[in-house]
């Protein structure tokens, strides 16, 4: 390989050199890099430069002679079973040339871990075309969780989009269907969460508000809809991001999701019922990265329709994507919530 250079894009402002290089050279160590930037192997815009210098886009970046790096990208990982790419092309309820919105299954797992052989990870580079990025995660929703996954198209993007999770400019609505009602039919539910354990296996439980090991965790809720007071359909919206926060956080109010296999005990195990859980991510609202907000509704799973039609509950149509150039985000998400009464 001889000496190359490359221009900073657009998507990668504000990029570190050393993260930077990490995305185009992922063999290149840590060390190696400072070594080569020590000795001026690698400059931008012909200065010498560390490994936390931030770039700028339209910059060129000096890459010197990598000897393994060609053997590296040669090599790849293998190819993506074509059974398995057009599986995730179906799951596609929105793309555009930076983001792609997907409505996964009940039963697939976001990523891998212990005893999990498919997970959407893995078959993202069904999506990737002929883009030079693979897509990427930009958070995760549980197992046997329906709905809503947004994917980044960029590394750039997927970066400006966790930010907008972790400021809380994301607007996530989620339907449950709940054994009992829950009193009073609207509320936020502010309670603390806890986890036991590790890994998969991990509990997570209402805390003590003095506890020091407790996450603060809130929820917006509002009853959409019953049958007597033995089944309700709850439209959910978490104010935070732990971990089975709305599976506990239903529990705590004495109404465990319908179906649930971790929380609720035989109370969330009615007869007569399908026994898998009810929680559907429905409507994620959020910040664009060209601007203007994007909303995107996700239909029910089959188990979930199923579940609507003998309880007499509508649903309605779900609503088209949507791009605003505007505010609202909060009204838009509420208002897909309580249409299905209509």
């Amino acid at each position: 390989m001889s000496v190359q250079t490359r221009i900073v894009s657009e998507d990668e402002a504000d990029l570190r050199l050393d993260r930077w290089f990490r995305r185009h050279f992922p063999n290149v160590t840590q060390g190696a890099l400072q070594k080569l930037c020590r000795t001026g192997q690698v400059r931008v815009d012909g200065k010498r430069v560390t490994g936390a210098s931030r770039l700028v886009p339209a910059q060129t970046v000096r890459i010197p002679p990598l000897p393994d790096a060609s053997a590296v990208a040669k090599e790849g990982p293998p190819p993506l079973d074509p059974m398995l790419a057009r599986e995730i092309e179906r799951m596609v309820i929105y793309r555009d040339d930076k983001v792609i919105v997907l409505n996964k299954p009940s039963g697939l797992a976001t990523q891998g871990g212990p005893g999990i052989i498919k997970h959407v990870d893995m078959m993202l580079e069904g999506l990737q075309g002929d883009s030079e990025h693979r897509p990427r995660l930009v958070h995760r929703i549980d197992r046997d969780t329906s709905g809503i996954l947004l994917l980044a198209r960029t590394p750039g993007v997927a970066a400006k989009l966790a930010a907008a999770f972790r400021g809380r400019d994301v607007h996530k609505t989620y339907w449950a269907v709940v054994v009992g009602r829950p009193t009073p039919a609207s509320g936020v539910i502010d309670q603390p969460l806890a986890k036991l354990g590790a890994g998969n296996g991990a509990l997570v439980i209402a805390a003590e508000r003095d506890d020091e090991d407790a996450a603060h965790a809130r929820t917006e809720y509002e009853t959409l809809d019953g049958a007597g007071r033995k089944i309700s359909w709850l439209g959910l919206s978490p104010l935070t991001g732990r971990t089975h926060q709305l599976r506990v956080h239903c529990e705590s109010l004495g109404t465990p999701i319908l179906g649930d296999p971790r929380y609720g005990g035989k109370l969330a195990h009615p007869e007569g019922f399908t026994d898998r859980l009810h929680l559907h991510a429905r409507a994620l609202d959020i910040p664009h990265p060209d601007g203007g907000r994007l909303m995107v509704a996700a239909p029910l799973p089959p188990h979930m329709r199923d579940t609507f039609k003998d309880l007499g509950f509508v649903a309605g149509e779900t609503p088209k994507p949507e791009r605003r150039h505007g505010g609202g985000a909060e009204r838009a998400v509420a208002k897909t919530g309580r249409s299905a009464r209509r």
